[in-house]
C-alpha cells in the first residue's frame, strides 16, 4: 500500500494516523490523536483538531477548519473554507473577565457527524450537534443549523431544505417554499438511472442494498 504523503511544511502532531495513500498538502495543521483515512486528500492551509475522524476516499479542499468533536465518514467532500464549529455558547473569558476559558473538550462542546458521501460546497459554516445525512448536497455559501436528512439539497443562511439529489450529485427534485412533499412517485436519476422512492419525506435508493 502507498504511504501517506506529508507536504514539507505541513505540520502533523504526535499520534495521528494517516491512512495508505493520504496526501496533506501545504500549511496544513493535524493536531495529535486525529484519525484519517486511506486515499484522502487535505488541501492547504486546512486546519484539523485534535480528535477528529476522517474516514477513507475524503476531499478536504483548502482553508477548511474542522473542530474537535466532528467525524466524518467515507466520501465526504468538504469544499474550500468550510468552518465547522462545536460550541452554542462561545466565550473567550470566565464571566468575571479573570481568566481565559479552557480550550479543552467540556461540558459545552458538542459533536457533529457527517455521514458518507456527503458533500459540503465552498464557504459553509457547520453548526454544532447535527447530523448531516448520507449523500447530502449543501450548497456554497450555506449555514447549517439543523440535522440534514439522507440525500437532501440544503440551501441558505440558515439553510433550508429544498431538494433531493442522487449519489452521483444530480438534481432529483426540487421545491420552492416550504411545501416540502412527504409521498412521491418514484423518482430516476437523469444521469445515472439510480431509482430512488420518497416516503415519509425519507429518501431512499432502490437499486443498493444499502442507503
Amino acid at each position: 500500500m502507498p504511504e501517506p504523503r506529508i507536504h514539507p511544511t505541513a505540520i502533523v502532531e504526535a499520534g495521528v494516523v494517516l491512512g495508505a495513500g493520504t496526501t496533506v498538502w501545504d500549511n496544513v495543521h493535524i493536531r495529535r490523536g486525529v484519525v484519517v483515512g486511506d486515499d484522502c486528500i487535505v488541501g492547504e492551509k486546512t486546519y484539523i483538531a485534535y480528535g477528529v475522524r476522517i474516514g477513507h476516499r475524503c476531499k478536504l479542499n483548502g482553508f477548511v477548519s474542522i473542530c474537535t468533536e466532528v467525524t466524518l465518514e467515507d466520501g465526504v467532500m468538504v469544499s474550500a473554507g468550510t468552518v465547522f464549529t462545536n460550541d452554542r455558547f462561545p466565550r473567550a473569558t470566565t464571566p468575571d473577565l479573570s481568566q481565559l476559558r479552557p480550550s479543552g473538550v467540556d461540558e459545552h462542546t458538542q459533536k457533529t457527524l457527517v455521514r458518507s458521501g456527503a458533500t459540503i460546497g465552498a464557504n459553509c459554516t457547520i453548526g454544532s450537534n447535527l447530523v448531516l445525512g448520507a449523500w447530502v448536497m449543501v450548497g456554497m455559501g450555506s449555514v447549517v443549523t439543523r440535522s440534514v436528512p439522507d440525500y437532501a439539497l440544503v440551501l441558505g443562511n440558515p439553510a433550508r431544505h429544498v431538494g433531493y439529489v442522487c449519489k452521483c450529485g444530480r438534481l432529483l427534485l426540487q421545491w420552492h417554499g416550504t411545501a416540502q412533499p412527504q409521498e412521491l412517485p418514484p423518482l430516476q436519476c437523469a444521469g445515472c438511472s439510480r431509482c430512488y422512492v420518497l416516503s415519509d419525506a425519507n429518501l431512499t435508493c432502490r437499486n443498493e442494498s444499502t442507503p
